[in-house]
C-alpha cells in the first residue's frame, strides 16, 4: 500500500516553521522582549490565531525556536566536521570560517540565539532546550578528553560573545590561531 502525505499536516508543519523563522527575525530586530503572538504573526504574515494554534504560550514558541536553532547549528557543525575529517583536518580552518560567518553575515541570528540562551538562565523551563545544542554536539564529536572538549566549547562561546561586542567582526584568518590553540591536544 502506498503511503500518502497528509496535506493538512504538511501545511501545518510549513506554517509552524514559518512562525519559528519569523520569531527569530523578531528577536534579531527587537530582542526577546519584542516577541508576542501578535508581532510574530505580523512578521510571518499570518493571523495571530495561527501562532496561538501552533504555540499556546510564548514559552512554547521560544522553546520551539531554541530547539530549531540547536538543530540547525548541530546540522551545520556535523557537516563541517564531516568535511574536515574527509580532508584529514582537525577542523580549525572550518571552525574559524563558521565563527566568522556567525559574527559577520549571520550576526543578527547569532545575537538572537544568544539572547534566547541567556533568557534560559532566567527561565528554567527553557534550559533543556538551550542545553540541547551542547548535548547534540557532544554526542556527534568524538573526544577522548572531556575537560579539553568543554574548554573548547567554552572558548567558542567566548569567541562568539566577544565577537558580538566588537565594532568590526573578526575574520576567519584572525580567529584561526585561537581556534587552532583550542583544538591542540593537551
Amino acid at each position: 500500500m502506498k503511503s500518502q502525505v497528509d496535506g493538512r499536516k504538511a501545511r501545518g508543519e510549513k506554517r509552524r516553521t514559518e512562525i519559528i523563522e519569523a520569531t527569530l527575525r523578531v528577536i534579531e530586530r527587537d530582542g526577546v522582549a519584542g516577541v508576542t503572538h501578535r508581532t510574530v504573526a505580523a512578521e510571518a504574515g499570518v493571523p495571530t490565531t495561527s501562532t496561538t494554534y501552533h504555540f499556546a504560550g510564548l514559552d512554547d514558541l521560544l522553546i520551539a525556536t531554541l530547539i530549531t536553532c540547536a538543530r540547525d547549528m548541530a546540522t551545520e557543525v556535523y557537516w563541517m566536521i564531516d568535511r574536515a575529517r574527509s580532508r584529514g583536518s582537525r577542523g580549525a580552518e572550518e571552525v574559524a570560517g563558521l565563527l566568522a560567518e556567525a559574527l559577520g553575515p549571520q550576526r543578527g541570528r547569532t545575537m538572537a540565539e544568544y539572547e534566547l540562551y541567556l533568557l534560559a538562565a532566567r527561565r528554567p523551563e527553557l534550559r533543556p532546550a538551550a542545553r540541547r545544542w551542547l548535548d547534540v554536539l557532544t554526542s556527534m564529536v568524538r573526544h577522548d578528553d572531556e575537560v579539553a572538549f568543554r574548554v573548547f566549547l567554552a572558548g567558542i562561546d567566548g569567541l562568539l560573545i566577544q565577537g558580538l561586542i566588537d565594532d568590526e567582526p573578526p575574520t576567519a584568518e584572525e580567529l584561526r590561531p585561537v581556534v587552532d590553540y583550542l583544538l591542540k591536544p593537551r
